[in-house]
């Protein structure tokens, strides 16, 4: 079952068209990578599946049921991690969580044992700190905890990695995948890295548009390998190669790359270094780059 379907969403501020018939879907217990670049359109598709804007044509639907503008019943399945969290500094973690479970009217046992349960998970329970001492990706951290606070189907995330540093980013992925068995995540980044690490599916938004949306599996599994790289001991033998393949292609003085290679091809070049006694430090197959992939759509 899909957790979250768009279908055809299109929004428009004035004579700018920023989202043009955006369609995809989000399977149950995933992590769904929602990737471009700043200004794509993420943020503005994430307000409209919250009913926070209106979109000028197309539906949404969370949990099979649709979302409305302004007034939506849909939010009470939605958890969502803003980019730059807002808390009340002058609490700690867990009195900031008891103070979201009486916001919720949860009875006073359930937010305990709530509280206690999330701040393990984001490695918050021993913290007896101010939130004004926190560092950014601690303050990521509880958001994730708050955000998950009520049990909902969906995960919103909005950019959680971009400024932090790699253990910062490193602790927010392996937080988002330990919660994947109870939510559903909808990831939006522009780090591909990050995507490739956590994400089970991708959607590439550019200009507006869905360009491209796949499983991680069918992804890797169809580009499999983009060619291998080649360098040489000595920069005087590229041109050997060079003149005996014209398909390949010379990156620096002594690196070479062999893109789009068949099984043929590859044994060909290889035969070729190995007869003609060509010294090589490497031979290494490229295996696919979110990045690399990422422009090749986007530049079609």
């Amino acid at each position: 079952m899909n957790m979250l379907t768009l279908s055809h969403v299109k929004k428009r501020f004035g004579d700018k068209t920023v989202l043009e018939d955006v369609t995809f879907s989000v399977p149950e217990h995933t992590v769904f990578g929602f990737v471009g670049q700043n200004g794509a359109g993420k943020t503005t598709t994430m307000k409209i599946i919250l009913g926070l804007l209106e979109a000028n044509s197309g539906e949404i639907t969370v949990g099979g049921e649709k979302v409305r503008y302004g007034d939506t019943p849909t939010n009470r399945l939605i958890g969502y991690l803003p980019d730059v969290p807002e808390f009340y500094s002058f609490m700690t973690p867990k009195e900031y969580l008891h103070f979201c479970g009486e916001l919720t009217g949860m009875s006073s046992s359930s937010i305990k044992a709530r509280t206690t349960e999330l701040l393990e998970l984001v490695g918050l329970s021993n913290e007896k700190r101010r939130i004004k001492g926190f560092s950014r990706g601690m303050k990521q951290r509880l958001g994730i905890a708050q955000a998950l606070f009520n049990r909902p189907r969906l995960l919103i995330c909005d950019e959680p990695t971009s400024s932090l540093d790699p253990v910062g980013r490193r602790e927010i992925l392996d937080i988002l995948t330990a919660a994947k068995e109870h939510t559903t995540i909808l990831f939006s980044t522009h780090i591909l890295s990050d995507v490739e690490r956590i994400c089970d599916e991708v959607a590439f938004l550019h200009e507006g548009q869905i360009v491209l949306q796949e499983s991680m599996e069918k992804l890797k599994r169809e580009h499999a390998s983009i060619g291998y790289e080649i360098e040489l001991e000595y920069p005087e033998d590229t041109a050997k190669l060079l003149l005996a393949f014209p398909s390949i292609k010379k990156s620096n003085e002594n690196h070479l790359l062999l893109e789009r290679a068949d099984q043929v091809q590859t044994e060909a070049v290889l035969r070729f270094i190995l007869e003609h006694h060509i010294p090589f430090r490497r031979f290494e197959k490229q295996e696919l780059s979110l990045e690399s992939l990422f422009m090749e759509v986007v530049s079609k």
